[in-house]
């Protein structure tokens, strides 16, 4: 719960929780229309008429940490401890579209994620992997196309061909102005570029979902469950317009865009979140864009569970923590999951806790009877109740936005980035107060931590990326890396399709570092101290 004042409890979005709900709740509700069946329109109670009752959801493990060689072990591993799919964590100069020999990289090779530089960097990542038959996502934003096209590339290699291939980028930059600032390029040719990945997946790689809209980044830098519908659904409105306007019909794309949320510990509001979501995008794409193939209308997701709610302070508590998280996200009807860590308060997960993680997951799913039907919590006064509250929270805040001209007038105007840091100050006071209890932070502490080794990263590998590097381009056809970035940058100052000329560029072995600067020397770069 996220306080009590006055004697009155509030949950995380603001909304007062009654201590007993009853038939008073739901006068005039009307499950119909509310509800409907599992499978169909308004997806409230989940995309899919079985949900888990055939097979869990997919168990993701977010991974990813110095070189490939050695994420590369750590996805074997997982796979081998029974994971279902990857989730691949990048550095942050390979997140800015750097390469790891860059001055600006310094410092930072392999520290939040694995350094990715060029086809060969890919390839070692998934050696031995059979990507025909694991589906991968890759968190990663501006430089999204650039990560799928090396991916392509390398299961070309092995024979795997792009209508084999299943997965997710993220892709989704207008989160990035907003909470966590991993941007390169201003938004119209960053929404360009998301446009112009509609295109070339449903023509080169059908199954991939093409963006991952993202509340999760936007929760964890202090956001309520309110405001990560709310902004979250509203981002996800401008990618359609954008598509839309670049001339592709709504079927064509709708499909395969995908969402990805946080799991918090406040388990029945999380539940709501999630029900109230999928209705509201059904209700969105149905009646706003004139969706009709309902696959348009689902709301699929992906969830992690709350790295902004594990403790440095008895990090063992955060697996009871993780544990309700994991179970929030299944009652909520997700798609796919990763649990995060209990030692990721202090460093990367190490082997044994990451296995936990995953184990986690398979408890819930193979011991639990969560499995055993479809959205136990329909009809629960307090659940469907609370599913109204935040559906109307959310719609007030979508309607301010569209008010303001949408998301990308909405970010000029700093209105989402200020909304989400006055929640994140009141969390802090609250916590700081008392009235928000942390079990071991300010309630029921210890007078002295255990010790911890964390898993740290070996500083070594900066000259070993670089090295790498430096080999490639000795080895690489110069001309022929100078002719395709050339047409790369030629389709950037035009309006073709960018995604073609920089696969070409990437098969003759230019780097991330050097597409990416190509196209902010066409597109120019973001900066925060400029305005749109």
């Amino acid at each position: 719960m996220a306080r009590e004042s006055g004697g009155v409890r509030y949950n995380e979005s603001g909304l007062p929780v009654e201590p007993v709900y009853g038939p008073r709740a739901l006068a005039g509700w009307d499950p119909r229309e509310r509800l409907g069946e599992p499978g169909a329109y308004p997806f409230t109670r989940g995309v899919y008429p079985s949900m888990y009752t055939g097979r869990p959801w997919t168990m993701r493990q977010y991974a990813g940490f110095g070189t490939a060689r050695e994420s590369n072990a750590r996805y074997r591993q997982l796979i081998a401890h029974g994971t279902t799919g990857l989730s691949v964590a990048f550095d942050l100069p390979t997140q800015m579209g750097h390469d790891s020999d860059a001055p600006i990289a310094s410092g930072e090779i392999g520290k939040v994620g694995v350094a990715i530089d060029s086809v060969e960097d890919m390839r070692e990542l998934f050696d031995g992997i059979p990507l025909d038959r694991v589906s991968t996502s890759m968190t990663i934003n501006a430089p999204a196309a650039v990560l799928l096209l090396l991916y392509q590339l390398v299961a070309e290699e092995s024979g795997v061909t792009g209508d084999q291939l299943s997965g997710t980028i993220q892709n989704d930059v207008l989160k990035e102005y907003i909470a966590r600032g991993t941007y390169i390029f201003p938004p119209a040719p960053s929404l360009r570029l998301v446009a112009d990945t509609f295109r070339y997946c449903r023509a080169e790689i059908p199954k991939w979902n093409t963006i991952s809209i993202s509340g999760y980044h936007m929760a964890e830098a202090g956001a309520s469950p309110a405001q990560e519908i709310a902004f979250t659904l509203s981002n996800g409105i401008e990618y359609v317009r954008t598509a839309l306007a670049a001339g592709m019909a709504v079927d064509d794309f709708a499909p395969r865009l995908s969402f990805f949320f946080v799991s918090r510990t406040t388990l029945l509001e999380e539940v709501a979140k999630f029900r109230a979501a999928r209705r509201m995008w059904a209700r969105l794409m149905r009646e706003d864009f004139g969706a009709r193939d309902p696959r348009s209308q689902m709301l699929r997701f992906h969830t992690q569970t709350a790295g902004v709610q594990l403790t440095a302070q008895q990090p063992e508590v955060n697996l009871v923590r993780v544990a309700v998280q994991g179970l929030a996200a299944v009652l909520g009807g997700t798609q796919s999951l990763h649990t995060n860590s209990f030692d990721e308060a202090l460093a990367l997960p190490t082997d044994t806790s990451a296995r936990l993680a995953l184990r986690t997951q398979q408890v819930l799913a193979y011991e639990t009877d969560v499995t055993a039907t479809v959205d136990p919590f329909a009809g629960s006064y307090a659940v469907e109740s609370m599913t109204d509250d935040l559906e109307a929270a959310a719609t007030e805040l979508m309607v301010y936005i569209d008010e303001l001209g949408g998301a990308v007038a909405a970010i000029e105007h700093g209105f989402q980035k200020g909304e989400i840091e006055r929640n994140a100050y009141r969390i802090a006071q609250e916590t700081d107060a008392g009235e928000r209890i942390v079990v071991g932070v300010n309630r029921f502490r210890l007078d002295e931590e255990a010790p911890y080794e964390p898993l740290r990263v070996d500083p070594a590998i900066e000259a070993r990326q670089a090295a790498r590097l430096a080999t490639l381009r000795a080895g690489r056809d110069r001309t022929a890396v100078t002719a395709a970035l050339t047409a790369l940058r030629q389709t950037a100052e035009g309006t073709g399709n960018v995604l073609y000329p920089m696969r070409e560029a990437l098969r003759a072995r230019a780097t991330v570092g050097e597409v990416c600067q190509t196209l902010r020397e066409v597109w120019g770069s973001y900066l925060p101290t400029e305005a749109f």
